[in-house]
């Protein structure tokens, strides 16, 4: 039996002497290269986690730079000329590798999508947002779009019920022009505010608060005149011809300049006609006959030329001498305006000029000073113009001529206060008593039928349309854009207020229509394409909110 001590002395040491060449023994060799195999692949995943927060924070150089070694090296393996790499010691197996390279693809798939082009979006992605964007849209506006919904709805029961009775008001008898009428109307407003805003630029709710309007306009004309309400009718539909193309011209133009100048001369040249081929009437000359048109308002027509002149020189110009142009037009509108004697359309042509001229430049020392030029030319009006003179002294007592001058107001007055709250009924009262019922003196003919709260509704939806018109104004991108919804809400709610605040009492009769309201095809044309204008004006902010939020 061997001694204890030579049982020690023949153990071997426990950590083995390096060889000259730095190797450890060949023991040994094995747990090395699994602990180098160890660091690579940490290292590894450690790359591909840096190569993922590079990309969210977008940072296409430091990718480059971190990209691995396998996508930098040449095809077909080393350079000519070059040696390859030796394979480290103790890697006998290929399996490492392997999981080396499937560790790194998420790293390469980053780099990758770095070093894309940037004008080569995801289209994924955006199709992605676009549908989040539109599931939010839908969602947020369902309870809008049932209100406007019921809306349109009612405003369909009211033409309805008003067109029946009025057929079946004659014992024994019914009216088939009425039954027709509500054939063709009906389906026009349920039309153009539930369908056809899919497919064209039309804001919803503005479409079935003017569709209530229009109704209202074409049942209360054809109780108190047939023929009336079925021209009414035809204006009616013409004009949402002329509103759809008006809507699209604002939606899919972008240079306004030509249009702007060529409907600058047309305005100059209309606003002439009445001057060589017009007829004095109720003390203005602002009505011409033609032959295959019939009679028309010029100055109806010329409100969106010097609208839009207005809105594209003030918006491109912010300087008064900039400006000029669009003053000119102005006020050569008014010098023709004047020598017609239609003051009335003198007077809504020079409050818009002043509305747009603050809203453009914000300059309120100039916009006082053409307040005061404003009354000025309202007192040289009153000692020029004979027939001014006449409406000032009705307007103040118009019981000293009851049975001339002072009839029309008299009997205006007297209507309102015969329809009281809830009116007289539908086709009741007496209406023909007011010599100009059917246009200047509208108001007052609903007021009797319909009663006083049915006129506040209607004064409701005109106070909501001027609301949505501003709505839509203020989320304009382009101050264009801002400056022409503007100009089309001041028309409408200064020619609003006079005619119905001259109805009242409440200052001297103007001699304008009511908007949508009064019968007329040049009023009634006129006031359908603004809300085409406004229409067009929600479609461009639409598109502008679209790319915004896409774009963040």
């Amino acid at each position: 039996m061997a001694p204890r001590q030579q049982v020690y002395t023949a153990r071997p040491k426990a950590r083995p002497a390096k060889e000259e060449d730095g190797a450890v023994s060949a023991p040994y060799k094995p747990q090395k290269a699994q602990a180098k195999r160890r660091k690579i692949q940490a290292d590894e995943k450690a790359a591909g986690k840096k190569a993922d927060s590079s990309r969210r924070t977008d940072a296409p150089r430091r990718a480059k730079e971190k990209e691995p070694a396998e996508r930098k090296a040449p095809r077909g393996g080393a350079k000519k000329g070059e040696a390859k790499q030796a394979t480290p010691p103790g890697r006998t197996n290929a399996q490492p590798e392997k999981k080396a390279k499937d560790a790194a693809k998420p790293a390469r798939r980053a780099a990758a999508a770095l070093r894309a082009p940037a004008g080569k979006p995801d289209t994924r992605a955006k199709r992605q947002e676009e549908a989040v964007y539109r599931d939010r849209r839908r969602s947020v506006s369902r309870g809008g779009d049932f209100g406007i919904t019921m809306m349109a709805l009612l405003t369909a029961v009211f033409e309805a019920l008003g067109l029946l009775l009025t057929a079946c008001r004659q014992t024994g008898t019914l009216d088939t022009r009425a039954v027709a009428l509500l054939a063709a109307v009906v389906p026009l407003g349920l039309m153009t505010t539930l369908a056809l805003p899919r497919v064209l630029p039309i804001d919803r709710l503005i479409m079935a608060l003017t569709n209530f309007l229009c109704g209202v306009s074409v049942v209360i004309l054809y109780t108190v005149s047939p023929e009336r309400g079925v021209r009414q009718t035809c204006f009616y539909a013409l004009g949402l011809a002329v509103m759809l193309a008006m809507g699209v011209l604002v939606s899919r133009c972008r240079h306004f300049k030509g249009l702007t100048l060529l409907s600058m001369l047309l305005g100059i040249v209309a606003l002439a006609l009445p001057l060589v081929l017009g007829e004095w009437q109720n003390g203005a000359k602002n009505w011409v006959t033609l032959p295959l048109v019939g009679s028309f308002q010029p100055s109806e027509m010329v409100k969106l030329s010097i609208v839009l002149t207005l809105a594209y020189y003030f918006s491109a110009h912010r300087t008064v001498f900039q400006m000029m142009p669009a003053i000119l037009f102005a006020g050569a509108c008014l010098v023709l305006l004047m020598l017609q004697r239609d003051l009335g359309t003198a007077l809504i042509y020079y409050l818009t000029t002043l509305v747009l001229f603050y809203a453009a430049c914000g300059n309120m020392p100039l916009t006082v000073l053409g307040l005061g030029g404003g009354v000025g030319a309202a007192v040289l009006g009153y000692k020029m113009f004979a027939h001014v003179k006449v409406r000032v002294a009705m307007w103040r007592n118009p019981w000293s001529d009851p049975l001339d001058k002072g009839h029309q107001i008299i009997q205006a007055l007297l209507a309102i206060g015969s329809g009281g709250l809830f009116g007289v009924g539908l086709g009741q009262g007496t209406p023909d008593q007011i010599p100009a019922y059917y246009n200047d003196f509208i108001f007052a003919v609903i007021c009797e039928q319909m009663g006083l709260i049915f006129e506040l509704l209607v004064l409701a939806v005109y106070l909501l349309l001027i609301a949505r018109g501003v709505s839509i104004a203020v989320r304009a991108r382009r101050s264009f854009d801002l400056l022409l919804g503007c100009g089309v809400l001041a028309l409408l709610g200064i020619q609003t207020f006079m005619i119905v605040a001259g109805v009242i009492k409440m200052i001297p009769l103007t001699g304008v229509t009511m908007p949508f309201l009064s019968y007329g095809g040049s009023s009634l044309l006129s006031c359908l394409a603004m809300v085409g204008v406004l229409n067009g004006i929600a479609e461009r902010a639409q598109e502008n909110l679209e790319e915004d939020i896409l774009g963040a």
